[in-house]
């Protein structure tokens, strides 16, 4: 998770401190973080990941105002009995994958669709489409992180792009097609001068080439103390989540012959997790299509992430100053949703013997909730740019 700067902000002994210093949201899902950089002026109050930064202006509240502080990361999914009542978009939303669009790819089964998250205690207001865009006008929120945060990114263009008419006035910048999966994608809310973009960054730091003079075992390398080079181009952003816990895992680490490097010398002995301290989970493959409901045992799902807590530690140790940081865990209520998965309802052309797809999320779905609470944290902390 990362941030921007302003001219107002001191320049840190690192592009990683240059990032991290505006509003800062912290999403952690798999050890998911998402960072905000809410406001972009001296006045602006720094957050971090599903906090906000931001003036202090008069704020329009069409719920009931002020919210409270409030731990949203565990509840409960509770049925919901209308005609798909918590669905804000369909899958004619033109900016989602076609891998994500599991009816269109034969899911018949449509429960998935039909539950929200009630967090313990907790207020939890409506989606409002409108005031997000209007909150955040002339403003650019970032993405940058795995296919996860992908999922993330598609899912909110489609619930804002229910409020825009003129859907010819949302468009790619560079006219690139949502199918690209490689760089970045820059999506324009033409009416509100807002841009909302995507930047493919599975690691957050820079992977590389092997070494002329490594081992013949290493095939690629994670600097683990350099960002990614991208990082200088979220510099200014309103809002940036960043999500990367799905590709540190040992399994993939180890299948891509992967080996971290710090200070221009290979470690070959330093472990997944001392990688990602220097700088849960949906991946472990297997089958998920005959799963078409929420768990409802807490003791079946997998215990907290050690990502999760290293992520949780840091956060607090960067609450200072300017600084505000929070970190939201949605691994939890994430973990209780195997149903939503597109398992075997893949992109057309996929394979028949191909595994099933029980890391990415259908859409609608899911990842709405994400994003209801990245809205909800916004609000309280009266999010609005400049």
């Amino acid at each position: 998770m990362d941030q921007f700067t302003t001219k107002t902000i001191h320049q840190l002994p690192s592009t990683s401190r240059d990032i991290c210093c505006t509003l800062c949201f912290i999403f952690v899902l798999i050890s998911s973080i998402v960072v905000l950089n809410l406001g972009s002026s001296s006045k602006s109050l720094p957050l971090f990941r599903f906090d906000h930064f931001f003036p202090r202006k008069p704020a329009i509240f069409h719920h009931k105002p002020p919210l409270r502080p409030c731990d949203y990361s565990h509840g409960q999914w509770v049925r919901v009995h209308h005609k798909n009542p918590t669905q804000l978009y369909d899958e004619n939303c033109p900016f989602l994958d076609p891998g994500f669009r599991c009816r269109r790819n034969g899911r018949k089964n449509v429960e998935y669709l039909k539950w929200r998250w009630q967090p313990h205690d907790c207020y939890v207001p409506r989606f409002n489409a409108s005031d997000f865009l209007e909150r955040s006008r002339n403003g650019r929120i970032v993405f940058a992180g795995d296919s996860m945060g992908r999922n993330q990114w598609e899912s909110l263009l489609c619930m804002l792009a229910q409020a825009v008419s003129n859907k010819s006035a949302i468009f790619e910048e560079n006219g690139s097609p949502i199918t690209k999966h490689k760089g970045f994608l820059s999506i324009k809310f033409q009416d509100y001068n807002l841009t909302v973009q995507y930047y493919r960054t599975p690691f957050i730091v820079v992977l590389g080439r092997r070494p002329i003079t490594a081992p013949p075992q290493v095939k690629v390398i994670v600097k683990v103390d350099q960002l990614h080079w991208r990082s200088q181009q979220w510099k200014g952003a309103n809002v940036i989540v960043f999500n990367t816990g799905h590709w540190w895992n040992r399994h993939k680490i180890a299948k891509m012959g992967c080996y971290f490097q710090e200070g221009g010398t290979v470690n070959m002995t330093m472990d997944t997790m001392e990688g990602f301290t220097r700088n849960g989970t949906w991946d472990d493959g297997g089958v998920c299509d005959a799963i078409t409901e929420p768990e409802k045992d807490p003791k079946k799902l997998k215990l907290e992430s050690w990502n999760n807590q290293y992520i949780g530690n840091m956060t607090k140790e960067m609450n200072h100053g300017k600084w505000k940081v929070r970190l939201l865990n949605i691994t939890y209520l994430t973990g209780f949703r195997k149903d939503g998965h597109p398992s075997k309802y893949r992109e057309p052309g996929t394979s028949p013997v191909a595994p099933q797809d029980c890391s990415h999320w259908c859409l609608p779905g899911v990842p709405d909730t994400w994003n209801h609470i990245l809205y909800a944290q916004l609000l309280s902390m009266e999010f609005r740019t400049e």
